[in-house]
């Protein structure tokens, strides 16, 4: 029986302005877990959040690795956890679906099962409900994903957990990430609740256009194509008086080296995507008139991930 594993697995922005529930990319922010068998559940956790990364009741961590033993009639082995957080939570920086991946891992080697990434993506994705931060964190650089129609043709009968189709790039490394966020978090429910039910043609169709010209930058790395395909008209417009960063910093892209300013997911956060030689005092310039003097955000220069979740064994 496995006794101790490693996980790291990165943050992620998902969306990136129209691509509702569709992309993401890995940012260069980390959950990192040792996990001991053990005889009772405890953790030790330290980085952000680290009062409620280090609860062992209400754990997001540990409620998927016990759900995920139990949907597959395996016993439960305690852990030990020694977390090192570095990723916001409440953010939009997916912490949620950095935690489900780690207790769905967990879940497999300590539960002895054999599951390829395929089923392990098909099962954070039924568990997040969208696939965008699942793939971004489990295998990073962008990702660009949709769920599989629900109906097994082959059975011909519902599937419980469809298949998550995925394509991948690396991001051109003359882009990096920063990350601007305001001092208190938002629940992705609540952020949900403003959207919403129907959306017109014309919205479906902007965001379709701009989603495709989204992709085809990321694929190119074509900068100048980032500012224009960033814009959305889905959710953005719904949650900007929850999420006021956004308004004060979007007028900045196309701006001495800022390529596009997006909601990073949910909210409140909002990422940049920035030319790499951007010196981060002429950044800190440029950022300084959205926030006055009040000190109301932090600023996070941490850069893309193109690497996604790994197990460094033990």
């Amino acid at each position: 029986m496995t006794q101790r594993i490693q996980l790291r697995l990165p943050a992620t922005s998902a969306n990136l302005g129209p691509a509702f529930d569709t992309a993401a990319v890995a940012l260069n922010l980390h959950l990192e877990i040792t996990a001991h068998a053990a005889e009772i559940f405890s953790i030790s956790a330290q980085g952000r959040n680290a009062k409620a990364c280090g609860r062992v009741e209400g754990n997001l961590i540990l409620e998927t690795y016990r759900q995920i033993l139990a949907e597959n009639n395996c016993s439960v082995q305690p852990l030990r956890l020694e977390v090192n957080n570095g990723i916001p939570l409440g953010m939009g920086c997916g912490s949620s679906a950095a935690a489900r991946l780690a207790g769905i891992a967990l879940a497999v080697e300590f539960g002895e099962m054999v599951w390829q990434e395929e089923k392990i993506l098909a099962t954070a994705t039924r568990l997040e409900g969208h696939p965008d931060n699942v793939t971004a964190c489990w295998l990073g650089g962008m990702t660009v994903a949709a769920v599989a129609s629900a109906q097994d043709s082959a059975e011909g009968r519902a599937c419980i957990t469809p298949p998550v189709h995925v394509a991948r790039f690396e991001v051109p490394e003359k882009w990096r990430a920063v990350v601007v966020l305001p001092k208190e978090p938002l629940q992705t429910e609540e952020s949900r609740k403003v959207l919403p039910e129907r959306y017109s043609r014309a919205d479906i169709v902007t965001n379709l256009q701009h989603s495709s010209l989204l992709v085809a930058a990321f694929a190119t790395g074509q900068s100048a194509l980032l500012q224009a395909a960033m814009r959305d008209r889905l959710h953005e417009p719904y949650r900007k008086a929850i999420c006021p960063l956004l308004e004060h910093l979007r007028p900045l892209a196309g701006k001495g080296g800022v390529l596009g300013v997006v909601l990073s997911g949910a909210g409140p956060g909002v990422l940049l995507i920035v030319e790499r030689n951007l010196d981060n005092n002429a950044l800190d310039r440029l950022l300084a008139p959205a926030f006055g003097s009040s000190n109301n955000a932090e600023i996070l220069q941490c850069g893309f991930e193109n690497r996604g979740a790994n197990n460094d064994g033990g």
